[in-house]
């Protein structure tokens, strides 16, 4: 059971947790499309980060979403990208200039802004989510 009751707003259980203000819900709706499509970054790499990021943050709704990461070590890319989100996650307060200059070494200075807005949002969902108790059961597109 959620912490709080299901707005009548919204067309997940996410949303309804959230749509009981509707302006909220629209404009978080409005900014996880943004993150998602408006972006130089592929929606596999933000997929993968999104799932190692669940699991990190203890989000069951997000990780039965996918379930956990499916990438390669050697794609190296993707490799840097989670274990920076994870980090993120774990203690943003560690994130020192030797990660940016990891990060620099596959992605452009536009490309870090992205990764880093992505992943600011993407925690603040999930930790949302866990705090509100948005278990499994609710998620209807389960892997």
């Amino acid at each position: 059971m959620t912490r709080i009751k299901f707005s009548e707003n919204g067309n997940t259980a996410f949303e309804k947790l959230i749509g009981h203000n509707p302006e909220i819900l629209k404009k978080w709706n409005a900014l996880e499309e943004t993150v998602w499509n408006d972006t130089s970054l592929d929606n596999n790499l933000l997929e993968q980060i999104r799932r190692a990021m669940a699991f990190e943050n203890g989000c069951e709704y997000c990780m039965v979403k996918g379930g956990k990461p499916d990438f390669d070590a050697s794609q190296m890319k993707t490799s840097i990208a989670v274990a920076f989100a994870e980090l993120f996650c774990k203690d943003h307060h560690s994130i020192s200039e030797a990660h940016f200059m990891m990060l620099r070494k596959y992605f452009s200075d536009k490309e870090i802004s992205e990764l880093c807005t992505f992943i600011a949002f993407v925690n603040a969902s999930q930790k949302l989510g866990k705090t509100l108790n948005l278990t499994e059961d609710y998620q209807l597109n389960a892997v």
